[in-house]
């Protein structure tokens, strides 16, 4: 069994509740496949980085093996701007978020509702240069456990739009983005673009932001902001203080 979202925004939950925790979120054109059901619920994993979590089995449209197989085999194509419009049967607009999929446009066995597009595209994969310039689209959204969207992101969620929005694919929490990519031994060997991550008393991977130039780092910690780093962590440059402990940099592109 597979899916497809086909709403703007739907949570993705850590079990099969409305009370339970957001974990991440759907964005809509992203498929996936459903591992299982209980009562009004789908157990699903996305495809683009294997995340796994529960959704509203009203908040999906069902697809194919064979769709599911299409959809995969098409090259990544996202809605490039802050929010754009789809317009669908009978010029009915419909919003879609930062990050959206648009592959299915050109998968006409899925694409019954004939949507179409006019708006900003990305796709393919940009230089190193453009992630700064994408993380800047997302300056001063909030902070939200488990958000991918610039009304509201989670540190890790932050970092892996801004890294799909320049075609590059990362996992969807810190701990996991921690093991991709090369290991820098010093800060003065990072360029911009490259990722930092932060652990807590246990050791634990728990944040994750993007280095820009001359020490300053692009990281969602309240909300999307710019703060310093040195050898310690991040100093918020409001406070003056250090909120967060620098475990490794990591060089992904």
């Amino acid at each position: 069994m597979f899916g497809i979202c086909n709403l703007a925004i739907v949570p993705i939950r850590f079990e099969a509740s409305h009370r339970s925790e957001m974990v991440s979120q759907l964005l809509f054109g992203e498929h996936f496949q459903i591992l299982e059901k209980s009562k009004g619920w789908v157990k699903i994993k996305l495809q683009f980085d294997d995340y796994e979590g529960w959704i509203d089995e009203k908040q999906y449209q069902s697809i194919s093996e064979s769709e599911f197989g299409l959809l995969s085999a098409k090259e990544i194509v996202l809605n490039a701007d802050l929010i754009e419009y789809i317009s669908g049967k009978d010029n009915l607009l419909f919003p879609i978020p930062l990050g959206a999929s648009l592959s299915f446009l050109y998968v006409p066995q899925i694409n019954t509702s004939k949507f179409s597009f006019e708006g900003l595209k990305a796709s393919g994969k940009n230089p190193k240069t453009e992630i700064l310039k994408t993380a800047f689209m997302y300056l001063n959204t909030p902070y939200l456990w488990g958000g991918k969207t610039p009304f509201g992101i989670d540190c890790s969620g932050f970092v892996q739009m801004v890294y799909k929005l320049n075609g590059y694919s990362l996992f969807r929490d810190a701990y996991q983005q921690a093991t991709q990519g090369e290991v820098l031994s010093f800060i003065e060997e990072a360029e911009a673009g490259d990722l930092a991550f932060f652990d807590n008393e246990e050791g634990k991977i728990t944040h994750v932001g993007i280095l820009m130039n001359d020490n300053y780092i692009i990281h969602a910690h309240g909300k999307v902001r710019i703060d310093r780093l040195d050898h310690l962590g991040i100093m918020n440059v409001d406070t003056k203080r250090h909120t967060h402990k620098l475990r490794v940099i990591k060089k992904v592109i």
